[in-house]
């Protein structure tokens, strides 16, 4: 499905012109103004998110050298970044050496060709897909409908979403964003074979699309997927996941192509010993994946005879010359990061108008894209977020992501050709003024607490212009009615009870 239904305050572009694959859509606070009016939208996340986040914490409680796991993550993510070049060499002779044949793409363009070409090579006009970041990146599924090859998403989240003509939400639940009665509609409208009387229930729904996908997997010559690791010492490439539709994709067709992010590519296989704890705990709240298949190359008479591993850029290598930046390409796509943000759960990942919602995508997005020349909705992006630091204590690799949003800002506002001044640009000026001095600083206060007084301890919804700058996306929260300097003068005059 190529037509994009949106979301409130999402409209989509004009047929006439192409979605960007990787970003589309308005400014962050344009459409999350509009996902914040949808009461539903926030009832699905609220319910979704905190169910998954409970779960992570549970499981990962149970271990009591988490802290090291993480450390581990983060320090080999970091040696594999370091000597990605190396690696990636490694991995294309390892590859090769085990009957495979490694395709090299710069961009979404040349990634979409190459795989265009290998599915006409292997003579087919319809292929099944394993849930896949990258290829939603580079928008597979629409240049291939285009080249008239149909792209069966078999991922069950993904299946509702690619039939309901949306798009994805979430990283790991894309279809988070829609409830059991929704997923029945859009079953039983869009489904050609969807059985008559199909109702809500979760098992009648997994067992409509089960019968749906089990005919393609029968019939499918060639898979297409994406990879959560890939080892370059053995040229091994693994993919984890939680219904088995990966495993069908991964055995049953003759050929399977591979489209895989560069910054997937770890050295060892003893590495996976490490994030084969970190991914499912932080993922999906559970001790390991029901599911986690690994292929070495071709093996004879056992599984798809004709492997290709697509190794995708686009972007990435720019990413990697950012010093602070670059740790957004340790990134292994958990989603535990969106489960605690406070920002996600109230807009959705709709609002992000990427591929990559939430905290890592508020930081990997514009990365990939160029934040040199970016427009105005993707240099938006690291403003997403109120810095709280939830994601970071999440992040099963430790990345920092509020230090690389604060490092994202300072660019997308400074680098490049002199910006024009901005309302931001000047309160900042105002704020330093005041706080650099003690003086105006105190003076400050007071006229703050004045206006406090004067509202009553009200919070304030609505001010005029340029207030309206700060009111239009947040409240105003309620000023107190007197300073904290001037309370504490207070009381050292007196028993601390306003007496002297």
């Amino acid at each position: 499905m190529s037509t994009y239904l949106g979301m409130p305050g999402v409209p989509p572009k004009p047929a006439a012109e192409p979605l960007d694959p990787l970003r589309w859509g308005p400014t962050f606070p344009e459409a999350a103004r509009g996902t914040l009016g949808d009461a539903q939208l926030r009832t699905n996340l609220r319910r979704a998110t905190r169910t998954i986040r409970d779960k992570r914490v549970a499981v990962t409680a149970e271990l009591p050298d988490w802290e090291a796991l993480r450390d581990a993550g983060a320090a080999i993510k970091a040696d594999a970044m370091e000597r990605l070049p190396e690696l990636l060499e490694q991995l294309e002779v390892t590859v090769t050496a085990r009957g495979g044949t490694v395709h090299w793409a710069r961009d979404a363009a040349e990634a979409n060709r190459i795989v265009t070409d290998l599915v006409r090579a292997a003579g087919a006009r319809e292929v099944v897909k394993v849930k896949s970041m990258a290829t939603q990146e580079i928008g597979l599924n629409e240049h291939l409908e285009a080249e008239g090859i149909a792209a069966h998403e078999t991922d069950l989240a993904e299946l509702i979403v690619q039939l309901a003509g949306d798009r994805p939400s979430h990283i790991l639940v894309p279809a988070i964003h829609r409830n059991r009665d929704e997923i029945r509609d859009v079953f039983r409208t869009r489904m050609p074979d969807a059985p008559a009387g199909l109702t809500n229930e979760p098992a009648a729904l997994a067992m409509a699309a089960r019968a749906h996908l089990r005919a393609l997997f029968l019939r499918a010559d060639v898979a297409i997927s994406g990879a959560n690791l890939a080892i370059a010492g053995t040229g091994t490439v693994a993919v984890v996941e939680s219904e088995g539709n990966g495993r069908m994709c991964l055995t049953l067709p003759r050929t399977l192509v591979t489209v895989m992010g560069i910054e997937k590519v770890l050295p060892d296989f003893r590495d996976l010993e490490v994030f084969l704890q970190l991914l499912p705990r932080s993922s999906t709240g559970e001790r390991m994946n029901p599911y986690t298949t690994m292929w070495t190359g071709v093996t004879p008479g056992d599984g798809p005879q004709d492997f290709h591993l697509v190794l995708l850029d686009n972007g990435r290598t720019r990413a990697l010359a950012d010093e602070i930046g670059r740790q957004a390409l340790h990134c292994i796509r958990c989603s535990a990061c969106l489960n605690v943000c406070p920002v996600y759960e109230r807009t959705g990942g709709h609002a992000y108008g990427s591929v990559y919602p939430g905290p890592i995508g508020a930081i990997l997005t514009p990365q990939l894209l160029g934040l040199d020349d970016a427009d105005e909705a993707t240099a938006s992006l690291p403003f997403a977020s109120t810095l709280c630091g939830a994601c970071y204590d999440a992040c099963p690799v430790k990345i920092d992501i509020p230090t690389a949003l604060v490092h994202l800002r300072d660019r997308a506002l400074h680098d490049g050709a002199p910006r024009r001044p901005t309302a931001a640009g000047a309160a900042m000026g105002a704020a330093a003024a005041v706080l650099s001095s003690g003086p105006r600083f105190r003076w400050a206060l007071r006229a703050s607490a004045l206006a406090g007084r004067v509202l009553g301890g009200r919070r304030v919804r609505r001010l005029p212009w340029p207030g309206s700058l700060w009111t239009a996306g947040r409240d105003l929260p309620a000023l107190p009615v007197r300073s904290f300097r001037d309370a504490w003068a207070r009381a050292r005059r007196t028993d601390g009870r306003g007496r002297p």
